[in-house]
This record gives C-alpha cells, structure tokens and sequence, in this order.
C-alpha cells in the first residue's frame, strides 16, 4: 500500500479551540513560574518523575497493553505497533534517560560577544520561549522525553497526542510528571496533555501563536507537513518531524562483513524513522558482495524493492502498513553520486556510508546536505540519547535556519542580547 495524500481536516470546533486556549492560558502561568525557578527545584523534579516512572510501572504498563490491545483490534500497521508498546525495559530506559539528563550540567545562560568603545559589554542571553505545544503519534514515551526536556528549557507544555496513545500518555502525565511537579512546589500545569479526540485539536494546536508561539510536530508524512503549513500561516513556528529513513551507502571499497552488521542494525526496529529505508550500492560491487548483501536482508525477512519502481526513491516503509518489512535497492555511481541521490531523493534525516577508502568517505561527508552524516556507523545512532545523551524532542529535519538533526532541550530557547555596563556583576563572568 503506498501512502496517499492525507485529506484536509474539519476545521476546528469551538469547543476544540477553547480547550487549547485555555490549556494554553494555564501553561503561560506556569512558565512565568518556571522561568525562576532554580536548576536544583528542576533537577529534583525531573529526578522524581524518573522514580515515579519505577513505582507506577504496573499501572503505566496496564494502561499501555489497553492502548496497544485496541489498536491492534482496530488495524494499526505493525510499525506503528512497535512505536506504541511499552515493555519494562523500555520503561526503564526512559526513567534512565531522565536520570541522565538530571546530570547534564545546564549549559551558561550568559554569552559575552564584545565589549563596546563606549565600555559597556554585550552578552547573548538564552531565555524561555514560554509555552511549547507538541502534537505527536501513538508514542507514549514523548510525553515523558518532550515534557522533561521543555521544563529543563525552563518553559511548559502543552501536549496532544493520537487516540491511539492517549490512556498511556494520560497514565505517564497523571501517575508521574503532574505528582513530581506538584511535589517540587511547581505547577503541575506546565505539562498538559489534551484528552480531545480528533484533528481539529492539532490544528488549534498550531494557530494560537499568542499563547502557544512554537510547536513540535512529531510525526511522519503529509498530516505532519499540512500542520507545519497551517502553523507558518497562523504565525506559528513548527519545528516538524515529517519524514524520515536512513540511507546506507556500500561503497566499492566497503568492509563487507560490516555492510552486513549495519544492515542488521539499521533494521532492528522496523517502525522508527531512523531505521534502514534506503541501500545504495556502488555499480562496481561483485555479484557475490550484493548476494551476501541480499541474502542479509532475506535473513532478516526484509522484501527489497528494485527497479522499476512504483513510488519515489525515498520512499519511507516504515509507514506502509503491511509493508515495513522493505528496503529500497539501488545501484549508483559513487561516493558523490550516492550523496547527491540520498540529498534529493529522501528526507534528509541521516546518510552513512560504508567504506574503507578515506578518500570515498570524505567525498561522501562532505557532499551529503541532511541532518546527520554517518562513517561505517548505522543511521540508527541518530537519536538524542543516542548521538547527544541526552532525551530528544523530535528530529528536525527542515532545511531552514534554527535547529535541525534531534532536539534536545538547549535547543528550545531564544536568543535576547544584554548590554550592561563594564563594571556590572554577575553577567558571563
């Protein structure tokens, strides 16, 4: 089944809009709060929610086997599936990934740039944006990645997800983030979750921009790329995780039995978007190196799909219910060639090649334009946690100015400038 081009949503209902507006009226009040509180009342809250996420294991993981029961029984694609499962480890490794990020030292506050002929010094300042909206799939672990990153941005959140996730992300909120929030002596209103069913709240989400100025969309394909259209008109700004695939590239000079263990790791989980979608190999590769390459995928039950094709080059399988379980083959040129197609033809999420050769990797690194650029290393190491250690809001994979690749929370500040007098203390010293 290839993906169609998603219809044009119902406007929102009143209703609708005033759940975001008043949701969005909450959070502002909140954010004033946050914006001084101190990195120790922070850190203590995002480590509790870490230990709530240990004691309310049983309930999280009842809630998320209803979500996941439901979706099944209402035909969810398998990929999808996997996005949405908790298992104990998984849940453990979000609490992990919140102990980590506690112990990320915050990054100064204060820039120096320069000091004036006059004496004064100016400094770039990074300051909350406020209030964030964050509109994702049937993910039930960014309620607890994107909400710990925001408060840690010093800003609140407002969340909505699809149905098919709700009672998970409702279970996370109520049983972890609200009570360590409360607890820490802040509002538990800086993390909210919309409980509305329907588009139409996604789209309220993305056209408030006097209450909700920045938007994180977390999804994939044209839903995605309407909301961040609809987000740009309303004067919103949406950083968007429309698309994604990773591309491998096989060089001539390529470390076969490497090629193979990327392959393999590029396909441990068929539903994430930084998996293998796309396998280029050079033209030059014996016909015994693309068996064993071929017959790596067979191993892994993974379809390819050759020429000639019936759907773009790029085209994400991750998102094609019934059909994950494929890779797209191509033959191509070289190590620029390979580049070049991975450029024009996929998201630009992540490209790596595999290569012996320097000279081949360099060509490749340095003609590659996507948000992340791989040396014998898998696509899948594009990840927050990953790549930076740290929990991710998304991967942005806008070809703009402002950040781009996993976003992480010193991302999700302003930029303002102070201009103070020389002998004033306290500012970048």
């Amino acid at each position: 089944m290839i993906q169609t081009t998603a219809e044009k949503s119902p406007a929102p209902t009143a209703d609708e809009i005033e759940a975001v507006r008043d949701a969005g009226a909450r959070a502002a009040a909140a954010a004033k709060e946050l914006r001084h509180a101190s990195d120790g009342d922070v850190v203590g809250v995002i480590r509790r929610i870490a230990a709530l996420l240990h004691q309310e294991q049983a309930a999280i993981l009842a809630a998320n086997a209803e979500d996941v029961a439901k979706a099944a029984a209402n035909g969810l694609s398998t990929g999808m599936l996997d996005r949405l499962r908790l298992d104990p480890d998984r849940l453990a490794g979000m609490a992990e990934q919140l102990e980590v990020l506690a112990a990320t030292p915050a990054p100064p506050r204060d820039r120096p740039i320069r000091t004036l002929p006059s004496g004064e010094r100016v400094l770039q300042r990074r300051v909350p944006v406020g209030v964030v909206g964050a509109i994702f799939e049937a993910r039930p672990n960014v309620p607890i990645d994107l909400g710990s990153q925001v408060l840690t941005a010093r800003s609140a959140v407002v969340m909505r997800t699809g149905a098919a996730a709700i009672g998970t992300s409702a279970c996370l909120v109520d049983r972890a983030v609200a009570p360590a929030l409360s607890e820490g002596g802040l509002s538990p209103d800086a993390v909210q979750l919309l409980r509305l069913p329907g588009h139409g709240v996604a789209d309220a989400l993305t056209t408030q921009p006097d209450l909700i100025p920045l938007v994180v969309v977390r999804g994939s394909g044209d839903v995605t790329r309407r909301l961040s259209a609809l987000g740009a008109r309303s004067g919103v700004q949406v950083l968007s995780h429309a698309d994604g695939g990773g591309v491998l590239y096989v060089d001539a000079a390529a470390d076969v039995e490497l090629a193979e263990k990327l392959i393999r790791d590029g396909l441990d989980r068929l539903g994430v978007c930084n998996r293998l979608n796309l396998l280029l190999l050079h033209e030059s590769l014996s016909a015994d190196v693309v068996n064993r390459l071929q017959d790596t995928l067979s191993r892994l039950d993974i379809a390819i799909s050759r020429e000639p094709y019936d759907h773009p080059l790029g085209y994400e399988w991750a998102l094609d219910a019934g059909s994950e379980a494929t890779v797209t083959v191509a033959k191509v040129g070289g190590a620029r060639a390979a580049a070049e197609l991975a450029d024009a033809e996929t998201s630009g999420l992540a490209a790596t090649i595999c290569t012996t050769d320097p000279v081949a990797a360099q060509t490749f690194l340095d003609s590659y334009g996507g948000t992340a650029v791989l040396w014998n290393t898998s696509t899948r190491l594009v990840d927050g946690f990953k790549m930076l250690g740290l929990p991710e809001t998304g991967i942005n994979v806008d070809r703009t100015l402002g950040p781009r690749g996993p976003v992480t929370f010193p991302d999700l500040g302003m930029r303002q400038f102070l201009v103070v007098p020389a002998d004033a203390p306290g500012y970048g010293d």
